[in-house]
């Protein structure tokens, strides 16, 4: 059975790799669109800051990740191999589409219809993280779109008496600290989706001393185990280094078009969103977070200059990803269940 662990964790960081690629957009998109840094340059950046936020913050998203969607008993891992291969699938063909979907929001689809399809709905979703995942589906990108413009506003006021040249001067060497700490957000709660996934995998083979650093500690005080913390960050630290160059028009672009003070604010709007709910627990798409601030943004400055079709184009790809990801794990565990399971005995 260690090599099936082997086997599906290695999937799950595959995962969290395309995640980081998938979502590269998510980190650079504002701050390559506004020429602050070159494409190199920004992925560069965000990764390394993907992967120092390991080692800053806690791990509140994973726990929710791993005890709050499914209930437990009806976890195990073929439901987990087939909910990896549901996302996987719905992010390479959302990255072909140039749609910027939610990673995260594909994962909690495929854990719902892997498990479902393999135990029925009945007493397998867990209602109150349900609760706070469609919550704040709506909830991320109008918090994101609130901050995005109430920052634009007060920046405006701020400099208003400043010249253009020494506005775009500031704001450029600003926008260095936005985007990184955007990316910091991005990797302190994306990286954590799929240690949930991982603890969530060990617990199910009984191997709880592998999942934690001290496995007898009461539930409130254990940790997860450092080498699953540190895999999963520099998985989507390497993904964003990839980049996923098909998206970044979309959202450094296609959307509106940005100038270094609308970069900051509209990174520095996606930074609070995502670290302020990560730190509640609360798992929310960074997709979602800097779309919702981008709009925001270019609304406080013309509402016509924001190309609102793509934000119609981005909703529906959200509105989609629950469905096509959940049914796409659920055949993957029928076909898994018909070919993998008869020959293994856990």
């Amino acid at each position: 059975m260690t090599a099936l662990i082997i086997f599906i964790i290695a999937i799950a960081l595959c995962f969290d790799f395309l995640n980081g690629f998938h979502d590269a957009a998510n980190s650079i998109a504002t701050v390559v669109s506004t020429r602050v840094l070159s494409p190199v340059q920004a992925v560069i950046w965000a990764a390394f800051f993907n992967f120092i936020a390991a080692f800053l913050l806690n791990t509140h998203v994973a726990n929710t990740v791993a005890k709050g969607l499914v209930v437990s008993e009806r976890i195990d891992p073929y439901v987990i191999l087939a909910a990896l291969l549901g996302a996987v699938t719905w992010n390479i063909i959302t990255w072909l589409l140039a749609l910027p979907t939610s990673s995260s929001h594909a994962l909690f689809a495929g854990l719902a219809g892997a498990a479902i399809a393999a135990f029925g709905f009945e007493g397998t979703l867990i209602a109150s993280g349900w609760i706070k995942v469609l919550a704040f589906l709506i909830l991320s990108p109008i918090i994101g779109f609130v901050l995005g413009a109430a920052n634009m506003v007060v920046v405006s006021w701020i400099v208003r008496r400043q010249t253009p040249s020494r506005v775009d001067k500031l704001f450029r060497r600003l926008q260095l600290v936005s985007a990184g700490g955007f990316s910091l957000g991005h990797g302190f709660g994306d990286a954590q989706k799929t240690m949930g996934v991982i603890v969530v995998l060990l617990l199910s083979f009984k191997r709880a001393d592998w999942a934690y650093i001290d496995p007898h500690a009461a539930a409130s005080q254990q940790h997860i185990a450092w080498w699953i913390i540190l895999a999963c960050h520099a998985a989507i630290a390497l993904g964003t280094m990839f980049g996923g160059w098909r998206i970044v028009k979309t959202m450094g672009s296609n959307i509106t078009r940005l100038q270094p003070v609308g970069g900051f604010c509209a990174e520095t709007a996606g930074a609070f969103t995502t670290i302020g709910t990560a730190c509640f627990g609360i798992p929310i798409s960074t997709t979602h977070a800097i779309t919702g601030s981008i709009l925001g943004v270019g609304s406080v400055r013309n509402v016509r200059s924001v190309r609102w079709i793509w934000g119609q184009r981005i909703v529906m790809a959200w509105i989609l990803t629950l469905p096509c990801a959940a049914t796409l794990a659920a055949i993957s565990y029928l076909v898994i269940a018909h070919t993998l399971k008869p020959y293994l005995q856990l």
